[in-house]
């Protein structure tokens, strides 16, 4: 390691790969704004926050966890220009407000990144 590799570090970070929990919240902001599918997920995130990453295993985690607590639904179809239908996912209306809320978490997660915490 030399100094030039640490000023490196800080000008250029790499990137923060979500966990579960984090996943879980970004994946329901994305889903109050409209259906999506697995591959739009990643994409979109790398694009409105170029700071993280969200690989396929824990984004289909997520999504299956989800599932599995009935706050989304899974439906497959076919997107113009595309080879094969894709599996698209929305919110279920009665689990909306909670969606909201963990959105909420993720905005106030992402808001606070970078910015250097004061303690008291």
């Amino acid at each position: 390691m030399t100094f030039e590799e640490i000023y490196q570090f800080f000008q250029e970070p790499p990137p923060i790969y979500l966990n579960k929990e984090l996943a879980v919240c970004y994946i329901l902001s994305v889903f109050l704004q409209g259906d999506s599918y697995g591959t739009e997920l990643i994409e979109q995130l790398e694009q409105e926050h170029s700071n993280y990453r969200l690989s396929d295993t824990v984004l289909y985690s997520a999504l299956k966890f989800l599932e599995k607590q009935g706050t989304i639904t899974g439906y497959w179809q076919k997107l113009e220009g595309r080879g094969r239908p894709r599996r698209m996912y929305q919110i279920l209306p009665e689990h909306k407000f909670q969606a909201q809320e963990l959105a909420r978490l993720w905005q106030e997660y992402t808001s606070r990144q970078g910015k250097p915490q004061i303690n008291q």
